[in-house]
């Protein structure tokens, strides 16, 4: 037994921490899947109370690169492929300029900025729909793919853009939303491990908490069912707002 349980405890995890892990990735799935966003932020921050902070963002971002891949599977036929097509080339060219910089980039400002965006998209006018297009669409992957290298919490920005491109249609925020996630995660295990980080040693953790993102993907689009646009739209904006001024808070604090 205690073999088995090498196999998914790198570098001395406790079997604790590793439920804890692998039960947080459930929940966290669940939460996304159901309100559209919050499940990846908040993974990110109970894994940075456990993990050695070099792995933090390359084994959180190959977790939920399994868990957006899951719920757009799931959610095929609700994906917005006229924006993914504009999304994927702007991820191509934000994940090939942050390889190129791999620097400590000032946080707190780029933490700051994320929120100021957030809650500007959430709180203030709409945006030009000229801004949604794809020109725009191409520019917002770029930026934040370049960024997701570097602080891994850009998800919160990329959800309140699609929210305003998909007018709070539930299901279609939520498909295309995990597909452009999924897109903007996978080039962080190449960019990681061509920076010597050695994702065999994770390996065992990320299948597990991959699994169990897949199970609460597939609790959390049963809750979405029972909600309404409004309802989501509703809940969707005050999730984004709460998690722009943790971030903020974050930002000061850590300042």
């Amino acid at each position: 037994m205690q073999a088995v349980f090498d196999l998914f405890l790198p570098f001395g995890l406790s079997a604790e921490w590793l439920a804890a892990l692998v039960s947080a990735s459930f929940v966290t799935s669940a939460i996304t899947a159901s309100l559209g966003i919050g499940g990846g932020v908040l993974l990110l921050a109970i894994m940075a109370l456990v993990l050695p902070p070099a792995a933090i963002i390359p084994v959180h971002g190959l977790v939920q690169l399994g868990s957006n891949a899951n719920r757009a599977l799931l959610t095929l036929h609700h994906i917005n492929l006229r924006v993914i097509a504009w999304f994927a080339p702007g991820v191509v060219l934000g994940a090939w300029l942050g390889s190129q910089f791999l620097v400590v980039l000032p946080i707190a400002l780029v933490q700051i900025s994320i929120a100021g965006f957030i809650l500007l998209l959430c709180w203030g006018p709409p945006i030009p729909k000229f801004a949604t297009g794809p020109v725009g669409t191409l520019l917002a992957a770029g930026v934040t793919s370049f960024l997701s290298l570097f602080v891994g919490a850009t998800g919160p920005l990329v959800a309140a853009f699609i929210k305003q491109q998909q007018q709070g249609e539930r299901f279609s925020t939520v498909a295309t939303f995990a597909a452009a996630m999924s897109l903007q995660h996978l080039p962080k295990a190449l960019v990681y491990g061509a920076a010597g980080f050695v994702f065999m040693d994770w390996l065992g953790l990320i299948a597990l908490m991959i699994l169990a993102g897949a199970a609460g993907t597939w609790v959390g689009l049963h809750a979405l069912r029972n909600l309404s646009d409004r309802r989501f739209g509703s809940i969707f904006k005050l999730l984004l707002t709460l998690l722009a001024l943790r971030l903020a808070w974050t930002a000061i604090a850590n300042g």
